[in-house]
């Protein structure tokens, strides 16, 4: 992380990055924010979608919940949120923890092709040569495409050969320990469920299109960034930068650092500066910014809804769960 920001901010003069911050536009950080929030609501349907074969009622809001949770929990510990999404949705929705987490990789399956999809997007509208402009910018679409592959390859053999894997973990596991293979053999087949949860041709028409909403609602929330600093009275700014921008920085989001701190700095640096020429000094106040902002609605909005959703199940006579307890007897709540 501490790498990732002393290359971003080499040489950059902070001191006037953050006297342009001090002269962001309120009402386009309002918008920013707002179209921050609904991305992520979004993010929430597609996900109650996603398991509404195993509980189609499941509650809107604790689903939102549970996103917002887990990106909090990332902001601190790089991808232990996914774990805390899935163990707080089982308590609060008494589901499996084990098959929310099978959906979680679905749902980041989804999420790399996604991505992966619009960097192709990003090399088709931007005007030079991307992939001259990020020599690592081919490979890793290879390899990001190779990996995806390989794993929706093997999630399909696990859900079509579900039974075989299961007989072969309680004989293999069975010799040694049987409680063991028991364990191991049962974890296998709540994750293979979450694998298998999203089905239907309806929900997989909407979980698509909701993952094209998603994108671009991300693509906009970059766009009115540039208005929030005012960049547009600097230069011409269009819906294709800020798409460009989502797309180069996602590398940098993806990066395991705690909330994308420092590496998304860079990214964002690299973009704004080396292709479309705004100084060191403006990039460096729109990576600050946008960062700050999503990390301080991340960081409180899971203490807010862990606070608002326990207060609701101690108000219906059901337990309220913290960051500790939700870890506690999964077996029985399983």
């Amino acid at each position: 992380m501490a790498i990732f920001l002393l290359f971003a901010f080499w040489n950059v003069d902070l001191g006037i990055a953050v006297g342009l911050i001090g002269n962001a536009s309120v009402m386009w950080t309002f918008f920013f924010l707002l179209v921050f929030y609904f991305s992520h609501f979004i993010r929430a349907v597609r996900w109650k979608i996603m398991i509404s074969s195993v509980k189609p009622d499941t509650s809107l809001l604790n689903l939102f919940g549970t996103v917002m949770i887990g990106y909090g929990i990332n902001c601190a510990v790089p991808r232990l949120g996914e774990v805390y999404r899935a163990m707080f949705l089982g308590k609060w929705e008494n589901l499996s923890r084990t098959s929310l987490l099978g959906t979680i990789i679905i749902e980041r399956v989804i999420d790399i092709l996604s991505f992966s999809v619009s960097v192709l997007i990003s090399v088709l509208i931007f005007s030079g040569n991307l992939f001259k402009e990020f020599v690592w910018l081919k490979s890793t679409i290879y390899f990001s495409f190779g990996i995806l592959i390989i794993i929706i390859g093997l999630l399909i053999i696990i859900v079509k050969r579900r039974e075989k894997f299961y007989a072969v973990i309680i004989n293999f596991f069975g010799k040694a320990s049987p409680k063991i293979a028991e364990k191991l053999a049962y974890i296998f087949e709540m994750l293979a469920e979450g694998f298998s949860s999203l089905k239907g041709t309806k929900n997989y028409i909407f979980a698509v299109l909701l993952t094209v909403i998603m994108m671009l609602l991300y693509a906009v929330n970059n766009y009115i960034g540039f208005y929030m600093l005012r960049m547009d009275e600097i230069q011409t700014v269009t819906f294709g930068m800020a798409w460009i921008l989502m797309t180069i920085s996602s590398f940098g989001v993806a990066i395991p650092t705690p909330g994308g701190t420092g590496s998304y700095h860079a990214f964002v640096l690299i973009v704004l500066v080396n292709l479309y020429g705004f100084s060191q000094e403006v990039s460096a106040a729109y990576a600050l910014f946008t960062h700050f902002l999503t990390y301080l609605v991340f960081v409180l909005s899971a203490f807010a809804f862990i606070f608002i959703i326990n207060k609701k199940r101690i108000l219906n006579g059901e337990k309220s769960e913290n960051l500790f307890t939700v870890f506690k007897n999964e077996r029985e709540k399983e």
